[in-house]
Parts: structure tokens; sequence; C-alpha cells
């Protein structure tokens, strides 16, 4: 091959090099883990380089994607950048600044995320760069409706095809024109083949939701795709996607082979030799491992009836773990020999509950963290309405705490299920794509593994209760003596709700009894207001479970955590810290520095007609009572 071939063919290359000045900065997503390091000061100045890191390969290697896994001194980073291939060198380094801007803002958050319509930037304390479709994959939807003719049709086939066709493309993108319809679907170059194919079909499935909108996108962790009526890449861009789709399903081929496949073998073989040349200097590089391993998104398991009747020795009592307001709970062995847990709903078999039951499993389903019970599947037949969740070999907490088991905890145990709960409610409110209020946290919900590790039920089953519709429905489903006063009260929901309850589960986890406990002198009645007078009078130790050993717990911690526990229960919502500082705050070796105020605590009595009593603290040293009625805890 002369060189008197490579210099026009370099030259038409260039050509097709979008022109600067349309970074395409439009936000779309944006998350921050749970997750804080140890050290922030050694941990940010580490993601700086990382970022530095990124756009010195972007820029010296010519290129539209970068890794970065470099060994850092505080906790392991993995980040990855990639731009939409239609941008050019300097609009994508000027999206890569819009993102790393947006990321800062997750501090010294162990994983962070910036999507915008130009580029994707993610880091990770993990190796992650083989994930493709992951919980919060989600739609944009534009506001208009399109003019053109059969709009919706043509979206639909249009996008259906860049799905199939983009993971056969060396790159992973490409942009299309059809009768006035735009689009563009991506994934990250770190995938496999396969792994693209799965994340553009849930990118697919997500922006078909957005017809007939005449724009939508389709946003997730390894994958992008996007649609329009109106251009948003250069003309010189498109690909024949006909051309790639006949192809086959075994065939890779590049975008520029879309271009022009109807040229000769020679150029073609001489157009992958000079692109190679440019990917060799990138500095790119796959992640080879499977850590984390591939995640199954494509909705909860469908169980048969029949199985689940027989795991569960038609749901016997023999095989009944306990019930709560949501239902009673059965041990059951599939036939595979897997331990599973069915929990028998018991909702009002109402029409519009049926309807809602297998969307909001299947949000259910899609939340993934390790201290959260993993929902495997669903039943429906009949009147009934069964969740199938993984099996916790140690069963609730509660039975550790209160003596229902021989058992006892440890200190390090018991730090690390408050931690761990702080973890999961956290992950609720803030990294899931959709904001998710427990409004139920107590220890009979914490459920704990062989190894102890807490993992919290029954969140987002309130959804399915009558009237509710709303992740953010008022709809009282709390239990009193847990449940914080504006909720009980008025109806006041936000997150603050939960921090309450976790405050008031912290308590008990350090003192090993409930927080009511009628049998003991009136000073000590509610553990709240035990916790305060002693915190009051610089006695917190008088609190710590006395069958803990000393010598296994540190006092200032055991205190600290007390603190905490009081700053999450005051009585000014906006006072209490989200969930996300919680986790810091516990995590952190220093005292914290606010003061808690006096907090709120819930005097419950059982009467006939389910009347609740409820005292409260102001300010003052005052009492005020309420007299709520009719207000049924669960």
């Amino acid at each position: 091959m002369t060189l008197g071939f490579l210099f026009p063919l370099a030259c038409l290359v260039f050509l097709f090099r979008p022109a600067a000045g349309d970074p395409q900065t439009y936000h779309l997503g944006f998350g921050c883990s749970s997750y804080n390091a140890t050290n922030a000061t050694l941990f940010i100045a580490d993601l700086n380089a990382t970022f530095s890191n990124l756009r010195t390969r972007i820029s010296a290697g010519n290129t539209l994607s970068a890794t970065s896994d470099d060994p850092r001194s505080s906790v392991p980073l993995y980040a990855l950048f990639f731009c939409r291939s239609y941008l050019s060198q300097v609009d994508c380094l000027s999206c890569l600044s819009d993102a790393v801007s947006r990321v800062r803002i997750c501090g010294a958050a162990s994983g962070g995320r910036a999507i915008s319509d130009g580029c994707t930037l993610r880091y990770e304390s993990a190796p992650f760069y083989d994930q493709g479709t992951l919980p919060g994959n989600t739609a944009k939807c534009a506001n208009g409706t399109s003019a053109v003719a059969g709009f919706s049709e043509v979206v639909h086939g249009l996008v259906e095809d860049l799905s199939s066709g983009v993971p056969r493309i060396a790159g992973y993108s490409a942009a299309a024109e059809r009768d006035g319809v735009y689009a563009y679907a991506q994934c990250a170059q770190t995938l496999s083949e396969d792994v693209c194919g799965k994340c553009l079909e849930v990118s697919y499935s997500n922006v078909q939701g957005c017809l007939p909108a005449d724009g939508g996108r389709a946003v997730d962790a390894g994958c992008f795709m996007r649609y329009s009526d109106a251009a948003f890449f250069p003309a010189n861009q498109t690909v024949d996607l006909a051309h790639i789709l006949e192809g086959g399903s075994g065939k890779r081929l590049t975008v520029l082979e879309g271009v022009f496949g109807g040229l000769g073998g020679v150029f073609i073989l001489a157009l992958l030799a000079l692109l190679w040349i440019r990917k060799s200097r990138s500095g790119d590089h796959e992640w080879k491992g499977d850590i984390l391993g591939e995640m199954d998104l494509q909705g909860p398991v469908k169980f048969r009836y029949r199985d689940l009747k027989s795991a569960t020795k038609n749901f016997s009592q023999e095989n009944k773990l306990g019930e709560g307001g949501f239902g009673h709970v059965y041990k059951g062995t599939l036939k595979n020999g897997n331990t599973v847990a069915v929990k028998r709903l018991a909702i009002a078999q109402k029409e519009s509950t049926k309807a809602s039951f297998q969307s909001e499993v299947k949000l259910i389903s899609n939340v993934h963290h390790r201290n959260l019970v993993r929902l495997l599947g669903c039943c429906s037949k009949s009147n009934d309405l069964l969740l199938v969740y993984e099996y916790m070999a140690n069963g609730s907490l509660d039975k550790f705490l209160f003596g229902k088991s021989n058992e006892l905890l440890s200190w390090k145990q018991r730090f690390d299920i408050i931690v761990g709960m702080a973890r999961g409610i956290a992950y609720l409110h803030h990294e899931f794509h959709a904001c998710i209020i427990h409004r139920d946290i107590k220890p009979s919900n914490v459920l704990l593994d062989d190894n102890f590790l807490p993992k919290i039920a029954d969140f987002g089953l309130v959804r399915l209760m009558p009237g509710d519709q709303s992740h953010l429905s008022t709809k009282f489903a709390g239990t009193l003596g847990y449940t914080a006063p504006e909720y009980a009260i008025h109806g006041q929901l936000t997150e603050k709700v939960d921090t309450y309850s976790f405050g008031v589960v912290i308590l008990e986890i350090i003192s090993g009894r409930r927080n009511s406990e009628p049998k003991l002198e009136p000073v000590n009645h509610y553990l709240l207001e035990w916790a305060w007078n002693l915190y009051e009078e610089d006695g917190l130790e008088q609190l710590i479970d006395k069958s803990l050993n000393p010598e296994e717990y540190n006092l200032k911690e055991i205190k600290r955590f007390i603190k905490i526990a009081l700053l999450c229960t005051q009585s000014i919502v906006a006072a209490r810290p989200n969930m996300s500082d919680v986790v810091v705050l516990l995590l952190s070796q220093d005292d914290p520095e606010l003061e808690p105020s006096r907090p709120i605590f819930f005097e419950s009595s059982c009467r006939t007609r389910g009347d609740i009593s409820v005292s409260a603290w102001s300010n003052s040293a005052t009492h005020a009572t309420v007299s709520v009625t009719q207000i049924s805890a669960r």
C-alpha cells in the first residue's frame, strides 16, 4: 500500500469529522454514590488526577473515548468517558469539562456519573467497564409533537434497526436519518457485543415510551439512544443501516463500511488499517474481568402458581416465616433446590391493584443494592398476589435484639448493621432513579443473611396499597414508635420520615431494648425520651446494652452513634440530615459538629377505636398532648 493512496484516504476521514462548536451539554442524568471515601481530601486529589488523565488521553490519542484505572493511594478508581461519535474532538473535550464540573458536586462519594446529549462520564471504586444496563435506565422525553407524517412508525423502525445494527459495528455507534427522522445509538467500547445488544434492547424499549413526542433519549450506564425530528448530527455522519443489517449476526462491520458499502475491499482494508493505527495510539483498553457479573434487568421472573404452592407446601403453617402489614411470608424450596421467601400479599383485590401489580413489581425488582432484599420474581393468579424474595437465613433483626434468639450481637456486628441500613436507605432515596420512601423502617423489616449482612425488606410495597398512586403519597403506612410525627399526624411525607425511623432503630440496636417498654420505671418507658435525658445529663453510657463486652467497643464511637440518632429524630424536619449525610457521619471518626435539638417521641396505646395518643416535645420544657383518631398502626 503506497503513501500516495493513504494520503487522500486520510484526508477523506478528516473531512468526515464534524466541525467544532456544539458540545451538546444538555443535561440528562446525574448521580452520586451513597458510599464515601474515608479520607476525603486524598480521594478528591486522586479523582482530580483521574479526570486529568482522561483529558490527556482524549487530547493526545485523538479519540473520543477513554478509560482510566491507574493505581491510586486512597481507594481504587475506575473511570470511563465517551463522547457521541459525531462530535469533534474540541467539542468532546468541552463536554468532558462540563461533565467533570457536574460530578464534582459528589464530593468524596466513591462513585458518580453525568450524562448529557454529547457524552457520558462515570467513575467508581470498583471495576464496571463490562456493565451495560443498570437500575436507573430511563427515558427523557421532549414536550412537543412532530408534524412528520407517520412519525411514530418511522421512529419505531429506525431505532429498532439501530439497536440491532450498532452491536455489529466496530466502535458501537451509528447515526441514521429516515424520512425526516434523525436517530443515534451508541454503546461504550468496553462492552462485549452481547452486552451492548442487551443494553440497546432496554434503550429501545424505554425510548418508545416517549412517542409521539418529537424527541426522546434513552439513558443507561453503558449505552445511549436518541431520536428527533430535527437534525442533531452532521449529515455526513449517517450510515447505511440496511447494508449493516444484511451483514449477518456474526459479522462485525465498521461505521465507514456502512457509509462506503459499495467500495472495493482494498479501500476498506486501507481504511481499517488507518483506524487501527489511530485506535492503538489512544491508550484505551478493555477491562478483561467479570468482577461484578452481568445483571439481569429484564423484569422479575414470572413464577408459576403451582410451583410456589408446592415449594411452600401449600402455604403451610410449618413453612410460615412470619407476617407483617403486607401479608404472610413462607419459606419455599424450588425444584432447582434454591430456597426462597414467598410473600403472600394481603391487599384489597381491586382491579386497579391488579392492573398496577406487574408494573410496580418490575420497578421494585430493578432495585439492586447489597443492603436491600432482592425481589426475584412474582406470581399473580386469581385473588393471590405473590412476591418471591431471596431467603435470609438469620431472619429479622428484632429477634436478635429483643430476646428471641440465644445469639447475642457483638458491637462490630451492630456497627455493620447500622451502617449497612443507612447505605440501603440512602440508595432508595438518592441513588435509584425513582425516590422510594420506605415509611416503615424498624428491626422486623431488617433481615440478616448468613454473615449478618443487613438487608432492608418491604421497600416500595406501600405503592401496592389501595389508593396509593405515588412514590410520595401521604397515605399513612408506618408503625407508631418509629414513625415521624409530622407524617403520622399531618400526613407530611418526605425522605426525612425514614431518617427519623432510622434514628430510633439506632437507639434500639445500641440499647438492645424496644422503643417503648411500659414495664420499666416511668422515666425509662420511652427509649427516645430516655436517650435525650441521658444526653443532656452526659450519661449516655447508661444506654448501652449490658450484654456488650466493654472491651470490644469504643465508648466514644457509641456515643457518636447515639448523637447521630438524636440528630435524625429532631422535631424540626429540615434539621434532620438526609441519609447520604448520615452515612458520612457514621463513617467519620469525628464527633458531629451540629448539636441535636430536643426530639419528638410517640406514646402509643391501642384503644377500642384504634386511637393514638401522641406526646410531642416542643423546644421548651412543656409537653403537649394531641389525640389522633383512626390512624391504624400496622
